[in-house]
């Protein structure tokens, strides 16, 4: 069986399917909110009177924490980081070292895990160098935003 059409036919159908009313749906996309990979200095405190690791600090006291309430750091222009020994599922732990203070180049081996208050560079060799990332790139996210820095050997804090 063979269906044959004219042009003027073919036109109709056309013309036909054009006044048909068309319903465009246009949905608004809105980006999924990135979670960042900074710790406010609220919920560092929180994390470190809460953990279970071994915790070593050096820099200036931390009100609330190492040193009684009433002191007043210069927090504001500190950064705090805390860098531990091991990484366990999605928990950050063990040995933890936690710096709060200016810039500097912290000595960190066999760190594999770490949060701060400000973004922080971690390096694969000692004094800063050799290949380093931002911690505002990281690649794996952990519980209570810490992340995945397998094989750092020494983090670089900035001036804030």
């Amino acid at each position: 069986m063979q269906f044959k059409l004219s042009v003027a036919a073919l036109a109709a159908i056309v013309a036909a399917v054009a006044a048909i009313p068309s319903v465009i749906v246009l949905t608004s996309y809105t980006q999924p909110e990135v979670a960042t990979d900074l710790v406010t200095e609220a919920e560092m405190i929180q994390w470190l009177k809460s953990t279970d690791a071994e915790l070593t600090f050096i820099g200036e006291p931390i009100p609330g924490v190492n040193a009684p309430e009433g002191l007043v750091s210069r927090a504001a222009q500190n950064t705090m980081v805390t860098y531990c020994s091991r990484r366990i599922d999605n928990v950050c732990g063990g040995a933890c070292t936690v710096y709060n203070g200016g810039a500097t180049c912290l000595s960190a081996p066999n760190t594999q895990c770490l949060a701060a208050t400000n973004n922080v560079g971690f390096c694969d060799r000692s004094g800063c160098g050799g290949s380093c990332n931002q911690l505002s790139s990281c690649g794996t996210r952990l519980d209570n935003n810490y992340c995945y820095t397998p094989g750092t050997a020494s983090i670089l804090v900035g001036n804030y």
